[in-house]
């Protein structure tokens, strides 16, 4: 097919008040241009109509026809554009439907909910094994102890299995773990000596893991019970009173000790009033200024606990621990014991349990600069695997769910049982 020959004449105004000899580049402009076609051939280019269909790209590309760019322009200049598949046909409602006119709405939030790709588009939360810390019961045993109450969780021999178990999280992205130790009766006395024993059993899986992965996050618990023969956070007077002041005393050398051993984060658990600055003054008196304190901020009194006691055989001696923990029932206190963190120098403020409390993770999170942590503890962990052994739920659906929960009410960091099997959820592993 030969292209015609035309000439196009065109007046194009010339450009005043530039002087073309002072601007490298530019030629002056000449009134009256006309544009003269040089006659040309294009060569002509046999019909070969082809159609894209989805169907045909599923199993791997799909074929050439060996066509250039130039002869592909010059087809579709001629009018033999190739043709796609057809605009699909309307879905057919189902019968009995009504007939009914559209609706007048200038907004139709499902429009950015329509395909799992526009879902994750605008998707405001996101979950991330970064997001995880994994807490780890150790002992001094040498095997693995299956922990009832908590199906999937043991007691980690601390030379072996505790770090074989941080080895296969590291594996999936979780780089920071918490430590709970079960400590031996004997060991065990009414002011809790044998936690700032800086050869004691965490102190020493500290060393242990810190020379195996140098850049493990250790965060360490900072309060009594595991060590006290009376099971309380802290020490008991003859008359059933936890002592507050003298209670802070000991957990000033606890977290101390585990400073020397390494670790990076302390986090008082005890719910002792003062306790976060004095152990930040006694953290920095022994030139620990760079270990961070997570405080439980808002520790309730929660029935939630149950399978984490029995975990490390630290059930209360007698009564309850409602004079030092927090009522559930209360929402503006953790503000009281927010601000109180923030001013003695705490840098992440933890709320306990999780999912029940989403709304004091969210207040904290508006009222606070600081980082959010939620502590899904051992009874939700407990209450999910029941749940799907029983298949009364999807295990996996609401486990993700449920963290996805604690993310998106404010908490920056979750400490949660589930951290391995969500990592490897999230990695696209199953196992």
């Amino acid at each position: 097919m030969a292209s015609t020959i035309f000439n196009a004449p065109s007046a194009v105004p010339s450009m005043k008040g530039v002087d073309c000899k002072n601007y490298v580049g530019l030629k002056p402009i000449v009134n009256d241009l006309k544009f003269n076609v040089v006659k040309t051939s294009v060569k002509a280019v046999p019909k070969r109509v082809f159609i894209v269909r989805a169907s045909e790209t599923r199993d791997g590309p799909m074929k050439k026809l060996g066509l250039s760019d130039a002869e592909c322009e010059a087809a579709v200049v001629a009018g033999n554009v190739p043709e796609a598949p057809p605009v699909p046909p309307k879905p057919a409602a189902p019968a009995g439907t009504p007939v009914v006119p559209s609706l007048p709405l200038s907004r139709r939030p499902r429009r950015n909910r329509k395909s799992p790709a526009m879902r994750a588009s605008f998707q405001e939360t996101n979950l991330s094994p970064a997001n995880f810390v994994y807490p780890l019961f150790i002992h001094e045993g040498e095997e693995d102890t299956p922990i009832g109450a908590m199906p999937g969780c043991y007691r980690l021999g601390w030379r072996h299995g505790l770090v074989e178990e941080v080895a296969k999280a590291r594996d999936v992205g979780v780089n920071s773990i918490v430590l709970f130790p079960k400590v031996p009766d004997a060991l065990k006395s009414p002011t809790g000596d044998e936690a700032y024993n800086d050869n004691g059993l965490v102190p020493r899986a500290i060393r242990l893991l810190k020379d195996r992965y140098p850049d493990l996050v250790i965060y360490t618990d900072v309060a009594l019970d595991p060590y006290s023969s009376d099971g309380h956070d802290g020490i008991v007077r003859e008359d059933g009173v936890i002592m507050n002041d003298e209670t802070v005393h000991q957990l000033c050398k606890q977290a101390v000790s585990q400073a020397r051993a390494g670790a990076d984060v302390v986090s008082p658990s005890d719910m002792m009033d003062g306790r976060v600055g004095a152990i930040r003054t006694a953290l920095d008196a022994e030139g620990f200024h760079h270990v961070s304190i997570m405080s439980y901020t808002a520790k309730y009194a929660s029935s939630f606990y149950g399978p984490f006691r029995e975990a490390l055989d630290s059930n209360p001696r007698f009564g309850d621990k409602k004079t030092y923990q927090m009522n559930p029932a209360n929402y503006r206190e953790a503000l009281i014991e927010a601000r109180e963190d923030e001013s003695e120098g705490a840098d992440i403020l933890l709320v306990k349990p999780g999912l029940p409390y989403l709304d004091i993770i969210r207040l904290l999170r508006d009222k606070s600069p600081l980082p959010i942590a939620a502590y899904q503890v051992s009874g939700e962990y407990s209450m999910i695997k029941a749940g799907g052994v029983l298949k009364m739920i999807d295990e996996e659906r609401l486990m993700m769910e449920s963290l996805m929960c604690l993310r998106r009410a404010g908490a920056d960091i979750i400490l949660t049982y589930f951290a391995l099997q969500a990592a490897r959820c999230l990695c696209g592993e199953r196992r």
